[in-house]
């Protein structure tokens, strides 16, 4: 697991769980630079790539994007999957909170 210096990382392909296929896919949304992670909404990342592309990308796709912003805010270098459950969640309460409006 890569666990870069936070402070000084300046390529995407450097960060935790951040290999090329998803370094291009954060290029493609104007994520350039790992700086420009922090404060960002993970699920708002994955439906501007899916809006960018005109297709769903797998839903791990989130959970990558989870680890990355969590990292570049000072969390912990964690494997992409560590995420899952918390996506899943996230989910469950969004779509339960549109059922009931």
């Amino acid at each position: 697991m890569k666990n870069p210096d936070r402070k000084t990382v300046s390529e995407l392909e450097k960060l935790p769980n951040i290999g090329k296929a998803i370094a291009k896919d954060l290029r493609f949304i104007g994520i350039d630079h790992p700086d420009k992670l922090i404060g960002k909404d993970p699920f708002a990342l994955y439906e501007a790539l899916c809006a960018r592309t005109g297709k769903r990308h797998d839903p791990c796709v989130i959970d990558v994007f989870m680890s990355v912003v969590c990292f570049m805010e000072g969390g912990d270098s964690l494997p992409w999957w560590s995420f899952t459950e918390e996506r899943k969640k996230h989910i469950a309460k969004t779509e339960s909170n549109k059922k009931r409006n």
